[in-house]
């Protein structure tokens, strides 16, 4: 299989985007999938999930971060740090990706960068994943981040508020596809799930009958083993293995690398 693309985004913030991308690819890593993970967010959580807070600060100040490689339109090798995971390795992102609209401004066939300096690392064949955490946005430089991506995986939050701008966030990736043709809404995976409350049942039902997307089987409870493992910098599937977050992100993990065969 060549290597796959991922961005998970949503244009709605609170939606798990982070946590579904970090542990995601925990997940794929122990199942003997090699992932590189792209932080594209300037709250800087998917690196955050994986390295504490002082050594995200030094990445996001350095001269090592996606902002930088964007800026400068550098190689992108020399952004890649190793977590302490097998199979998992991390561009970080920095505080100045609140900028990067403006530094995009001026760039020719700006909707592209990103895409072209994945480009090696994409062709490498090093990674079986390329995993990209999108900002709660709809500008340019998500327009890069799907643009540079063979699929998309959209985190629904399962609260009254969950399906906000969902229409926005389909049709923007309608828009995407005239520049991106081979871009493909992946499926929806539904988050902080509490099946106890009305609202879960409503907004799978809206999803599924909604046309054109794939709504993932399994879905994903509220767990306070996710915030533990957030305030330990860990993906949840390490930080507590034996928690139901790490349990549903697992089976998670399998449905979605069966769909890609």
């Amino acid at each position: 299989m060549k290597t796959q693309v991922i961005c998970f985004a949503n244009n709605k913030g609170g939606s798990g985007k982070s946590t579904t991308c970090a542990s995601l690819a925990y997940a794929f890593a122990v199942r003997g999938k090699k992932v590189l993970l792209v932080d594209g967010d300037m709250q800087l959580n998917l690196t955050l999930s994986f390295f504490p807070e002082e050594k995200v600060l030094e990445f996001a100040t350095g001269e090592n971060n996606l902002f930088i490689a964007v800026k400068e339109q550098k190689d992108l090798s020399p952004m890649i740090v190793r977590t302490e995971y097998e199979n998992i390795d991390l561009i970080p992102s920095s505080t100045l990706m609140s900028t990067v609209e403006c530094e995009l401004f001026t760039k020719w066939q700006r909707e592209f960068i990103l895409k072209k300096l994945l480009r090696p690392v994409v062709e490498s064949g090093i990674y079986d994943f390329v995993l990209i955490d999108a900002p709660p946005t709809l500008g340019c430089w998500v327009m890069n981040i799907l643009i540079a991506s063979d699929k998309i995986v959209l985190p629904v939050e399962a609260s009254p508020w969950g399906l906000f701008g969902l229409a926005n966030m389909l049709e923007f990736i309608g828009q995407m596809k005239e520049l991106a043709p081979s871009l493909e809404l992946a499926g929806v995976v539904v988050t902080k799930v509490d099946a106890r409350k009305n609202y879960f049942k409503q907004t799978m039902e809206t999803l599924r009958s909604t046309e054109g997307i794939r709504v993932y089987e399994n879905v994903i409870h509220l767990d306070s083993s996710v915030e533990w493992a957030q305030d330990n910098s860990k993906p949840v599937g390490s930080y507590k293995k034996s928690s139901r977050s790490a349990s549903e992100y697992g089976l998670l993990a399998e449905e979605i690398l069966k769909s890609f065969g």
